[in-house]
């Protein structure tokens, strides 16, 4: 746990330190980093995810790159969907909403047509990956 905890950290500074852009596995992906607030802990947490543009929201897989349950921040944010997205060097509060399965499959082929990971992350999970988009407050 630990491991991914500090390849997390290490993108998140990336990312800060860089305007949004990171190099190495990520590089030309579209990333942005989502705090969310621990269901638990009450802390904040923020992790660097891959994300989809969806007119003018951010759409997020909750992936775990195809383990057998969701992540962490997944739950975090049923818990509570108040989030802080940062792109490039955007940072805003937005709101986390889970889509319907019509609108997740979706979603959820565009992003598996640009990225033929996520479809592989489906096949190995044994749980529908969900689809989250996050709608920017106000």
């Amino acid at each position: 746990m630990s491991d991914m905890n500090d390849f997390n950290r290490s993108i998140v500074d990336e990312f800060r330190n860089n305007e949004g852009r990171v190099g190495g596995n990520f590089e030309g992906a579209p990333m942005m980093l989502l705090t969310t607030i621990g269901a638990r802990s009450g802390q904040t947490r923020t992790v660097p995810l891959m994300y989809l543009q969806d007119g003018d929201r951010i759409v997020v897989f909750a992936s775990k790159a195809g383990a057998p349950t969701n992540p962490d921040w997944y739950h975090n944010l049923l818990a509570n969907p108040q989030v802080t997205v940062e792109v490039g060097s955007d940072s805003y509060e937005a709101e986390a909403e889970v889509m319907p399965r019509e609108e997740r499959d979706r979603l959820y082929a565009i992003q598996a047509e640009r990225y033929p990971g996520f479809a592989e992350y489906q096949e190995k999970a044994d749980r529908l990956i969900p689809v989250i988009a996050l709608n920017r407050a106000g």
